[in-house]
């Protein structure tokens, strides 16, 4: 997708979580180039990814043992190399990429929610050779899954268009691409699995941080499977741990 996108002339959008998410896609990225499966071209991080970045790059010994070694050993800071750029011109910063040579942008939030993903969505959304990749659950209502969902006109409030009043429309031109692999969650079935081998296991299980219709099937599942009490709380219900 990303040599395709080169090929066109385009930009790659990336949506991502400032911490974690961001990281592991530069590890990815880094290492495509060095190996050359992608093009080398520049890497641009927006929001808060570089000052999570630099959280990483200080604490090498929490992260796995090859990337600590080459932190420490061979002096090969993945996280340092030549491609990153920090944006931290602000908008004209971003409409000079924007008006530049393929590259790709990282950039908060990862649902689209807001922060400068939205920015990015202006200077670049109209570009047909350009593409937007998911790396991220997109959760129910937000703007990222009605983009996944096919919605290519999109609102841009007062403060995400500099400040005027009233709100924009966007029309997203921008091909459209999810690439799954990346979630920081365990699936259903490592769900199941992570309360079968518990032990003792609860007698209770309250089914939370989910889409509702997900959550109450688990719910449901582990109730039926291990025949225990199980809820999937509404938001402000409230439950008494003793």
């Amino acid at each position: 997708m990303i040599n395709e996108t080169y090929d066109r002339g385009g930009k790659v959008l990336i949506p991502a979580f400032a911490v974690g998410r961001s990281q592991e896609m530069m590890l990815v990225l880094e290492e495509a180039m060095r190996e050359g499966d992608i093009p080398e071209m520049p890497v641009h991080l927006d929001g808060m990814i570089w000052e999570a970045t630099a959280i990483h790059t200080t604490y090498p010994e929490y992260l796995r043992d090859d990337l600590r070694d080459r932190i420490f050993h061979d002096d090969e800071n993945p996280f340092l190399a030549d491609q990153f750029n920090h944006i931290d011109g602000g908008e004209e910063e971003r409409r000079e990429v924007a008006d530049g040579s393929p590259c790709i942008v990282l950039s908060t939030s990862g649902m689209v929610t807001g922060g400068p993903i939205m920015s990015w969505l202006r200077h670049v959304g109209g570009e047909e050779e350009s593409t937007l990749t998911f790396v991220g659950y997109q959760a129910q209502g937000t703007l990222g899954r009605r983009i996944q969902n096919g919605w290519d006109e999109i609102p841009i409030n007062d403060r995400e268009s500099g400040g005027r009043r009233g709100g924009n429309t966007l029309t997203l031109d921008m091909e459209v691409e999810t690439v799954d692999g990346f979630s920081g969650h365990a699936d259903r079935q490592g769900l199941e699995n992570f309360v079968k081998t518990m032990n003792p296991r609860p007698e209770k299980v309250l089914c939370v941080h989910g889409d509702e219709s997900s959550t109450q099937d688990l719910s449901s599942a582990l109730y039926h499977d291990y025949n225990m009490r199980t809820f999937a709380p509404k938001n402000l219900e409230t439950f008494r741990f003793v």
